[in-house]
């Protein structure tokens, strides 16, 4: 492909980080155009109805939705896959990173990546600790139960990283930022998975810029990536002023 493929969303997204590991892997060049999905404009807002990131722009499609944007992926580059090859397999991988996105991305990033930085540094707001402690005390032992049955003593799910794993261990690195880590003395088997995971060079690549943001004022993002040798596109869909999305969670 002659030109890099656009990914509109910030490095510090789940979704987006899945997307960016998932070209990496693929050897697919893109560019980012480091948005918070508040501060998109109004096309921003045409092309992604409900004010979510990522969104993928290439010469053929433009679409939102992290899943959608690595079944893309996945059917246009299918080498190397990011699927297994039995179809039992590929269900469950299928599975695994619908449960990632909708379940731990309701705890790890509405529960508590939103109470502890989004709604501080976005919206000047507080935060509520009986939601935090929920979080930490019922909903992630939860999850993390259920995960210590599922996953790997070594290794990856499918033999080689794919897009179960990328999925999974996308939302640990948010809750990194929101200190909390996997208590490895009770649930061994996910603390040295996520551990894996997030030590494959696709996802340590992205760290600088992910950390930069953090530290970074919204309105400074895209100056400071560059900076810092992101590849940023030439335009942007970001806006000075946050709005709310359409759907709260």
């Amino acid at each position: 492909m002659s030109d890099p493929v656009t990914i509109v969303g910030s490095y510090i997204s789940p979704y987006v980080r899945k997307v960016l590991v998932c070209l990496d892997l693929k050897g697919i060049d893109y560019e980012v155009d480091p948005i918070v999905p508040f501060f998109g404009n109004d096309e921003f807002g045409r092309i992604s109805p409900v004010r979510r990131i990522p969104v993928l722009l290439d010469e053929a499609v433009t679409l939102p939705d992290s899943t959608a944007i690595c079944e893309y992926l996945e059917d246009r580059y299918p080498s190397p896959p990011l699927l297994p090859e039995r179809p039992a397999d590929r269900a469950r991988a299928r599975w695994l990173e619908e449960f990632a996105d909708t379940r731990l991305g309701e705890v790890f990033i509405w529960r508590l990546f939103n109470e502890l930085v989004i709604n501080r540094f976005v919206w000047d707001g507080t935060t509520d600790d009986a939601v935090v402690r929920k979080a930490i005390e019922e909903e992630i032992p939860q999850i993390l139960d259920y995960l210590e049955g599922e996953l790997p003593a070594d290794g990856y799910l499918f033999g080689g990283l794919g897009i179960a794993d990328i999925a999974l261990a996308a939302f640990f690195r948010n809750a990194s930022f929101a200190r909390y880590s996997v208590p490895a003395d009770r649930w061994p088997r996910t603390a040295s998975f996520i551990g894996r995971v997030l030590e494959h060079p696709g996802f340590v690549k992205l760290r600088p810029f992910e950390e930069l943001s953090l530290r970074t004022p919204i309105p400074k993002h895209r100056d400071a990536l560059r900076d810092a040798g992101a590849p940023i596109p030439a335009t942007t869909l970001g806006a000075k002023t946050p709005r709310r999305g359409i759907l709260s969670t």
